[in-house]
């Protein structure tokens, strides 16, 4: 699969064919939260930030997919969800996995996740899974994620689960760690010398 890598700047250029693939991969989903409209809105909304990073990937002259995302503010998290404890630092958010039909289960979703993961330097990365497919979310937690959180972000969305997943320690758990295993360190009498 070849991967193509977009950012802020290419936004206008791929809003089409981020629309025209979830529209593919909708086609036969009738709520309205998953309409094109309502699903324009929330591309441009992530689109439109300066740090928002975007892979798609293609094969046999066609689209496989895509995963975009970027990075939250700092005290950012998603709406409808407290931050869990001990998650701080660089936090990616990762808003959107889709892949089409056709290529679905035949591990593309991953290699478009992990090249988006690869290409951001955070401490954790963050994402929503309905959770009325568990399945997906089984997935997702193979993947390292872990739910964390539950979140209902509008009155006519669904219920998602809050998955997490940590890249790198932040420095204060570094920090923590450090500290704890110092003080558990003892060195015997006997082998201090004058």
């Amino acid at each position: 699969m070849d991967l193509k890598t977009y950012t802020h700047a290419d936004a206008p250029d791929v809003r089409s064919l981020l629309l025209d693939i979830h529209d593919e991969v909708y086609a036969n989903e009738p709520d309205p939260f998953h309409s094109r409209e309502r699903f324009s809105y929330y591309v441009d909304l992530w689109s439109g930030r300066e740090d928002w990073l975007c892979v798609s990937g293609w094969e046999d002259g066609g689209a496989v997919g895509y995963a975009y995302g970027s990075r939250f503010k700092p005290g950012g998290w998603w709406k409808g969800a407290d931050r869990p404890r001990g998650v701080r630092g660089r936090i990616f958010a990762l808003s959107e996995l889709m892949v089409v039909p056709r290529w679905q289960g035949t591990g593309r979703a991953r290699q478009l996740h992990d090249a988006l993961i690869r290409s951001v330097e955070v401490d954790f990365v963050t994402l929503l899974v309905d959770a009325a497919h568990p399945r997906v979310q089984a997935l997702y937690e193979k993947w390292g994620y872990e739910k964390r959180d539950e979140a209902k972000p509008s009155d006519d969305s669904p219920l998602y689960a809050v998955m997490v997943r940590t890249l790198r320690e932040s420095r204060h758990e570094r920090c923590r760690a450090w500290r704890g295993a110092a003080a558990s360190l003892s060195v015997p009498d006997d082998t201090i010398r004058p």
